[in-house]
């Protein structure tokens, strides 16, 4: 059975909720424009942001949690005690962490005049991992000189990355806790960097998350982001393979109708003043068994921005 046999066959196999709608399957990188003339009944990215941006207001504004999927926080709950098990459900990660570290040690250095041939060249930044999960993220970057706040709404996340931290007196300096970006901004905490890494697919409101990591952002400051394409490629590999066929994931880790195109994700992080400066993707060599940045965000993409000086409405 050939590689294209196994994955119709995988699909034949997945539950109807996690079939990828038709309606998305039509999209134009970064365009900005309503979709083509030809396909009038499919919604327009502009209509798509308007929908997250609506489920956000539709939350009261006093909300500190408005962002939270509780659905998505049972899930990593139950697989908590996994995560710096190399060969777990978290594998994914381990194998990408040097490649994305490696795209936030490039672009935060050339943005804050560090020099990236340093061995600890965030001393003196202030960073903070916005659902950091175990802490995979957040001990490279207290290697690396940084001052460190790691967040997660899953409390066993937080205990497992306390615990892991405490095993290195350089890593033991982070400052974990179990709490939202909400919570942080209404204690009026800023960062000079803010990252959310394979985070955003997972909350219930992209815009209002969005919102929360720019009041968390200095001005001027940096803003990393990375997640998966809502395209046909994304949900063949990070779903259909990675859940179904390799098994390196739990089945129903990924929802494909919560991912976001680089357009979409663009789009929101503009209307919460933040101007993305660059983008890269990330593709997976199974001979080598490494991910390398490349040009192709059709799955994997990372995005890094800057804070605009002027605030506006946010």
């Amino acid at each position: 059975m050939n590689q294209m046999q196994r994955l119709l066959s995988a699909r034949r196999l997945l539950p109807p909720s996690l079939l990828p709608p038709s309606c998305f399957l039509h999209r134009r990188w970064f365009s900005t424009s309503e979709t083509d003339a030809s396909s009038p009944s499919l919604p327009s990215t502009h209509q798509k942001i308007q929908t997250f941006e609506g489920r956000a207001s539709n939350k009261s504004t006093a909300s500190t949690t408005s962002s939270l999927n509780e659905h998505e926080l049972a899930k990593f709950s139950a697989i908590a005690d996994t995560w710096w098990h190399s060969e777990g459900p978290f594998k994914p990660l381990h194998l990408m962490n040097p490649t994305r570290l490696a795209f936030i040690r490039s672009t935060l250095c050339r943005h804050f005049s560090k020099d990236p041939s340093s061995a600890r060249p965030f001393e003196g930044l202030r960073v903070i991992d916005v659902g950091c999960g175990g802490g995979l993220l957040s001990e490279p970057l207290a290697r690396m000189g940084a001052t460190v706040t790691g967040i997660d709404a899953v409390d066993k996340n937080v205990k497992i990355a306390r615990v892991h931290a405490d095993m290195d007196p350089v890593t033991s300096t982070i400052e974990y806790q179990c709490t939202t970006a909400e919570k942080l901004v209404d204690e009026g905490r800023t960062f000079d960097a803010v990252l959310a890494l394979e985070v955003i697919e997972h909350v219930a409101n992209p815009a209002e998350f969005c919102k929360s990591l720019s009041a968390l952002t200095i001005p001027n400051g940096a803003t990393i982001l990375s997640t998966i394409n809502r395209s046909m490629r994304a949900y063949a590999s990070a779903i259909v393979a990675a859940e179904y066929i390799l098994q390196w994931l739990p089945k129903g880790t990924h929802e494909w109708s919560s991912f976001l195109t680089p357009e979409e994700l663009t789009m929101i992080l503009q209307r919460a003043s933040i101007d993305v400066k660059e983008m890269a993707g990330f593709v997976y060599n199974p001979i080598t068994g490494r991910w390398l940045l490349s040009d192709d965000t059709s799955v994997n993409f990372i995005a890094y921005g800057t804070k605009k000086n002027d605030l506006g409405d946010i």
